[in-house]
């Protein structure tokens, strides 16, 4: 275990663009830019803000707060529904351009990305990374537009660098070493740190701990033994001083949708239809994956009996859209009569390595080769090109989600 700070050149880089989705609409429409613009997924005046622009944010709008409260602090709020296909293409231009620099880069998500500098070429590897993060902003304002911003952070370790990223917004550019590591945690608060959230907080409070210098302070024994109770306080404990411990990837192990239902006690054969619509969503994310399924899940938000959900686990894999949803209606009979919010996840996923198996566990969707080309039509002319009659009515309410926190679908 290194109990030193990590004294290596700083050659992780993390990009975050700046309130992406807000930005990437006044980089659209001219007539947005200095202008507070809120993304949310539904107008309605309950929904629920998820970006809002710099001009927004500056009259107290933040991520998570309804609209209708949002537009009682920023009375010229304008709220715009999401596009999810314009995030998608300045993902891509900003997966272009950060893959200019090393074959090591990973999107961490629709709007942040990671370049590991220390698997580059040579003389990209010795070029003075500030300057790199000068040439990727110039490229991004030249290449994807001129309204477009982003954050960088350069550090020795992926939480190092997307913490410089989360400072001097926006269009900072920060870089944490050993050298300056407590000026820069001097600046902040316990939940400016990535993965501290308040729960985690109040642990860090019972054994004194009540800044990031606090928490860099403390020893090894103590944050395992006394905090985190596990080896994720001697990962923490490293963390902090710039050592590489996030360096991995986790297998996909579900696959999930959920809804917000758009009327008040809708009718239980509306529901279903939407329902319907989810599992088709959930069919292609498993099969995008090259994965088969073992099991369904199902939860709903009832007006009276609060959460239920049911889940079902299958003796053989299956992957079509059929089969989920089969199994998704018949769990969902024991719902709540009149529901809120609806969801459906396969779990138990796995590789699709025996064909034959995986065709005879799905006897709802024999046919391997229709569903592949179906799946290919909607790749090439579109999502939803080919669907199931049922869900005809739902294509104007149960609307592209945008990833947050994956892009394995991208």
């Amino acid at each position: 275990m290194n109990s030193s700070l990590c004294t290596t050149r700083p050659l992780i880089m993390h990009i975050d663009l700046n309130s992406c989705f807000a930005t990437v609409e006044q980089q659209a429409q001219v007539t947005l830019r200095n202008r507070p613009v809120a993304i949310v997924n539904r107008r309605t005046e309950h929904t629920m803000i998820i970006t809002a622009s710099y001009e927004a944010k500056a009259f107290g709008v933040k991520l998570g707060m309804r609209y209708k409260e949002a537009v009682g602090l920023c009375p010229g709020l304008i709220m715009l529904e999401s596009d999810p296909a314009k995030y998608k293409h300045v993902y891509h231009q900003l997966m272009r351009i950060m893959s200019d620099y090393s074959a090591h880069v990973r999107m961490k998500s629709i709007d942040e990305g990671v370049i590991d500098f220390s698997e580059a070429p040579r003389n990209m590897r010795e070029r003075n990374l500030l300057e790199v993060g000068r040439e990727i902003k110039q490229r991004l304002y030249e290449e994807v537009g001129t309204a477009m911003r982003c954050n960088i952070g350069i550090g020795t370790n992926r939480f190092l660098a997307k913490t410089a990223a989360g400072m001097n917004k926006p269009n900072g550019l920060t870089q944490i070493t050993h050298a300056n590591l407590k000026e820069m945690f001097g600046r902040l608060e316990l939940q400016d740190l990535t993965g501290i959230a308040r729960r985690m907080e109040r642990r860090l409070n019972a054994v004194g701990i009540y800044t990031p210098l606090d928490f860099l302070a403390a020893d090894e024994p103590t944050l395992r033994k006394m905090v985190y109770k596990s080896i994720c306080g001697t990962e923490w404990y490293q963390r902090l001083r710039g050592w590489e411990v996030d360096k991995r990837d986790f297998p996909l192990r579900t696959a999930g949708r959920q809804y917000v239902l758009e009327g008040y006690r809708l009718p239980r054969t509306v529901v279903l239809q939407r329902l319907h619509h989810l599992c088709e969503e959930v069919g292609y994310k498993v099969r995008s994956q090259g994965m088969v399924a073992r099991g369904v899940s199902v939860h709903a938000r009832g007006y009276e009996q609060g959460y239920w959900h049911a889940r079902h686990m299958s003796p053989l894999p299956f992957f079509s859209n059929q089969a989920i949803y089969e199994q998704a209606r018949a769990l969902f009979e024991q719902a709540p009569e009149f529901v809120k919010e609806i969801g459906v996840s396969c779990y138990e996923l796995s590789k699709d390595e025996d064909t034959q198996l995986s065709l005879f566990g799905d006897e709802l969707a024999r046919d391997v080769r229709m569903t592949a080309a179906i799946d290919e039509i909607n790749q090439r002319y579109g999502k939803r090109v080919i669907h199931s009659a049922d869900t005809l009515v739902t294509n104007d309410h149960v609307k592209e989600k945008i990833p947050f926190g994956s892009t394995r679908y991208m």
